[in-house]
């Protein structure tokens, strides 16, 4: 039984000692050096506390803002010290008549035995503070093999407090079904404990930020009746606060690909016949000794391009509250052949370079085309000049008559390679946490990419349409606005099904 005390008018039945009829409070509670301060950061989007590989770093209780709705609720989330010596600790309530009001009387374990003081005090503020309970395990470790889970279980027992416990140190989100077996497997080691409501997982290093709307869904739902409401309210600021800031990052990505899908990058006309000659001879790997117009200009548009990518990204990460650098090597690479060249050609020349095309270079083209190409780990003139030379020519140039001059853009095909690895950058952010210090890409698991694939696949149509207004910035951008947000929250509820009802789009009133 929990303490009864005066909690004042307005306070609903089952609210903590202490607390204010408009807040809700959770406690982080786990053994020690398990995690807890780290889930915390993650949770709240900022530093707190102290992080380090030590037993007992927290050694006080700290209370901090998760959510504020805009009639004033608050969420709080407590960070607690670890639980040391939980077998002892359960030892001796069990042995008082009274345990928690024993518990209130053990002071001078602060000096004499921090460590179990400690203990002490993560059951105190569960007790004093809380209104739901979360407990972090490690799923590094077999829940057989965490003998203290089953004395901490009955120390928050002894709180009658619900408990939802949460699976910390997962590994990376690339293995569902790894994911799948490891929740399976707790759930049926705890499947006996009566105030354990539900257990799910919430890795503070590769946590996404709709599985804290699946925190939130549960935590409505185990919390006594007369509190639903007010959790209801903070449950639903939350969820706009997280959806809108899918919504900006969905305009970054558009704005951003927008800019590359407008970029144009003229070509120095260095006389058509002459110009054209030495193009293929580089392709050839000839004449290496002098860039060519054409290699100068996609080496700038390549240069362009690689600016508006770490841009966007830096940007990524600023909204979701990380640091660290970005980098576009990896994207270059994959769109580095597919550049459009319009070039301005007189009648004579055309047909001598319809007779190159058809001829040496068919071979050399047809094998960069399937697979030859690569610009490597940066932007140098030889591998640019070669993927430019030997790409363009070998897809055939697009001759038009009638222009001011020859210019490079992007085909069609880059930029679905550019929005495929802008979707694939702001999953590897969203599933990017605090814990894991500053931000660093990776390379994306498999089952990420064919998700996103099939989604591109299904909305063929509107992808060609925004690519064809690309003249048209304001229309280009506000059409991938709304397919992005769409994608990702497609994508997202598919990787996370849980999360799926929290993603939907509410259907508009009539």
């Amino acid at each position: 039984m929990k303490v009864s005390l005066d909690l004042g008018m307005n306070a609903a039945p089952g609210t903590p000692p202490g607390a204010r009829a408009d807040t809700l409070a959770l406690t982080l509670v786990s053994h020690t050096n398990i995690g807890k301060t780290t889930l915390a950061r993650t949770l709240l989007g900022r530093d707190v506390g102290v992080v380090r590989d030590a037993t007992h770093v927290t050694e006080f209780a700290d209370a901090h803002p998760m959510i504020e709705a805009p009639d004033g609720a608050r969420l709080m989330l407590w960070d607690t010290p670890g639980f040391g010596d939980s077998v002892r600790l359960v030892r001796r309530m069990r042995q008082s008549g009274t345990p928690l009001g024993w518990l209130l009387s053990q002071v001078w374990d602060r000096w004499r035995d921090r460590a179990f003081w400690a203990s002490q005090q993560a059951l105190r503020n569960v007790r004093d503070e809380a209104d739901v309970a979360l407990y972090l395990v490690s799923a590094a470790e077999s829940p057989e093999a965490a003998g203290y889970v089953d004395p901490e279980m009955e120390l928050l027992a002894w709180t009658g407090l619900p408990v939802i416990v949460l699976l910390n140190q997962l590994g990376g989100p690339d293995e569902p079904e790894r994911l799948q077996a490891e929740l399976d497997r707790w759930r049926t080691r705890l499947q006996g404990v009566a105030a354990v409501r539900a257990v799910l997982p919430l890795d503070a290093f590769s946590r996404c930020w709709v599985q804290e709307l699946v925190l939130l869904r549960e935590i409505e739902q185990v919390l006594p009746e007369a509190r639903r409401p007010l959790m209801a309210r903070l449950r639903a600021a939350g969820r706009q606060e997280r959806l809108e800031r899918l919504g900006r990052a969905a305009q970054l990505l558009a704005a951003s690909l927008a800019r590359a899908a407008a970029m144009v990058q003229p070509v120095e006309d260095s006389g058509a016949l002459r110009g054209l000659v030495r193009q293929v001879g580089s392709a050839l790997g000839l004449a290496r000794d002098e860039e060519t117009p054409l290699a100068r200009a996609g080496r700038e548009l390549l240069a362009r391009l690689d600016g508006e990518i770490r841009s966007s990204t830096s940007d990524l990460l600023h909204l979701h509250a990380l640091e660290g650098q970005a980098g576009a090597d990896e994207i270059l690479e994959q769109v580095g052949a597919a550049f459009d060249h319009q070039a301005r050609v007189a009648p004579a020349p055309a047909a001598i370079v319809g007779g190159l095309v058809s001829g040496a270079l068919a071979g050399l083209g047809a094998d960069l085309a399937s697979g030859g190409l690569t610009l490597g780990g940066g932007m140098i003139a030889g591998s640019v000049l070669g993927a430019l030379g030997a790409a363009g020519l070998a897809h055939g140039l697009n001759l038009v008559r009638g222009r001011d001059g020859s210019r490079l853009l992007l085909q069609d095909s880059a930029l679905e390679a550019l929005l495929t690895h802008a979707l694939l950058r702001y999953l590897a952010i969203a599933h990017f946490g605090r814990g894991r210090g500053e931000w660093s890409g990776s390379a994306s698991p498999v089952h990420w990419r064919e998700r996103i694939e099939a989604a591109l696949q299904a909305r063929r149509a509107p992808l060609d349409e925004a690519w064809s207004e690309r003249a048209d910035l304001p229309a280009t951008e506000a059409r991938l606005r709304a397919l992005i947000e769409a994608l990702l929250r497609e994508v997202l509820a598919a990787l996370h099904p849980a999360a799926a009802a929290e993603l939907a789009v509410p259907p508009r009133s009539s």
